[in-house]
């Protein structure tokens, strides 16, 4: 960890614990060391600080561009490892930075939504294949994790379950370079695991 992280991590993340109601499930999955993508679904702005603070390791957070041109806000993300990607447009820069992460044995968080679905049942969202990509150009396992809330819709003081699961092996996802829409499959074997975990807990609550 880096120091502004690591203070942030001590600090800020027990704030977010009270006013998140915060409970954590499955956090022995989390891999201590080596490289990992983690990725989850997607429903508020404080989802990559929620994950972060169930988890161990410092995650790089590719986050939208515009928010590095806030002076305060800019700052606080450059110091914690994270990078701005383009939503607009396929950001190929902030793709081959997520790989670099990677292959340094860094860790790097992906959502594969794309964007925000508060509200919303995950199984019913589009995806996007930029998680997919990023794991077969670094050739490394995938950390699913759920954030789980009532009604998948952010509120203070509702009590907010962060689901690691299972790292997805690479070598599990039986990537074949010579067939066509291989990205998508596997986005979809990625996002399909992350939902199971919420379904899980789900059942196990009722």
């Amino acid at each position: 960890m880096t120091g502004m992280y690591k203070f942030i991590h001590t600090y800020f993340m027990g704030a977010l614990k009270f006013f998140y109601q915060l409970k954590f499930v499955g956090t022995e999955n989390e891999p201590s060391e080596g490289p990992i993508l983690v990725c989850s679904n997607h429903i508020s702005a404080a989802d990559p600080f929620l994950i972060s603070a169930a988890t161990k390791n410092q995650i790089s957070y590719m986050a939208k561009k515009e928010l590095f041109k806030i002076p305060l806000v800019g700052g606080v993300l450059n110091s914690v490892g994270s990078f701005p990607v383009d939503r607009k447009s396929s950001d190929v820069g902030a793709v081959k930075k997520a790989i670099a992460i990677l292959k340094e044995g860094g860790r790097v968080g992906i959502f594969p939504q794309g964007t925000r679905r508060p509200g919303e049942n995950p199984r019913d969202t589009e995806l996007k294949s930029g998680a997919a990509m990023i794991a077969v150009r670094a050739g490394v396992d995938i950390l699913p994790v759920f954030v789980h809330r009532k009604d998948n819709t952010p509120k203070l003081f509702r009590k907010t379950t962060i689901i690691i699961g299972k790292p997805i092996k690479f070598s599990e996802l039986g990537y074949d370079p010579k067939a066509s829409g291989e990205y998508t499959r596997i986005v979809n074997i990625i996002f399909d695991e992350i939902c199971k975990l919420g379904e899980g807990l789900e059942k196990c609550e009722k």
